[in-house]
């Protein structure tokens, strides 16, 4: 029987999941991971059709998808929490454990509506496809935009780390452009402090 009532209780689970990066870091009031997935799906909801082309093969950029796939990349969260790169789990770990959720969470849906959720999980989790690619995109510059904004609000917060972690890794020239901007002007803003 579907439970719709359960997966939307799951799916508000994410307005209380906080993004570790930023507790660890001792950002006041941080994001939570449903707040992060939503800028990435105004980020995909945003994009003109001359952005919206595949780097691989130059194919045109399904922006639908793009925008459910950021709806639904960090859903596993929901039930497993969110993991950083500097947590104890190896990636096949933090891979399965979300996999798991994700088994969980869609068991409460049509099978038709639990295909198309795990499979754009998985398309992002495969990071094969332009979507994909862009979506990756996506969630790297939404984490350092947020940092921006976070140091601007917060002048006691370094947060370089985040800068660190995502430069040279954009794929598509878009974000690439939008990432050095964006740090140029940081620099430029801590310096004339």
């Amino acid at each position: 029987m579907l439970n719709y009532l359960e997966f939307f209780k799951i799916c508000g689970k994410l307005k209380n999941v906080k993004r570790t990066g930023w507790i660890r870091s001792g950002v006041e009031l941080p994001e939570s991971v449903s707040d992060h997935m939503y800028r990435m799906s105004m980020f995909a909801f945003s994009l003109d059709k001359d952005v919206l082309v595949g780097v691989k093969d130059q194919q045109p950029i399904d922006k639908i998808k793009c925008m459910k796939m950021s709806l639904v990349h960090d859903l596993g969260e929901s039930l497993v929490g969110d993991f950083t790169p500097d947590d104890k789990i190896t990636k096949a770990e933090k891979y399965q454990l979300e996999k798991n959720a994700m088994i969980e969470i869609t068991s409460h849906l049509n099978k038709e509506v639990a295909t198309e959720i795990f499979n754009l999980w998985q398309e992002y989790e495969d990071a094969q496809s332009n979507e994909a690619l862009l979506v990756k995109d996506f969630d790297k510059f939404e984490m350092v935009l947020q940092a921006v904004e976070y140091e601007s609000k917060q002048p006691h917060l370094n947060l370089q780390s985040f800068f660190d972690s995502t430069r040279g890794k954009f794929t598509y020239p878009l974000f690439q452009k939008l990432a050095e901007k964006l740090e140029k002007d940081r620099i430029e803003k801590i310096q004339s402090k």
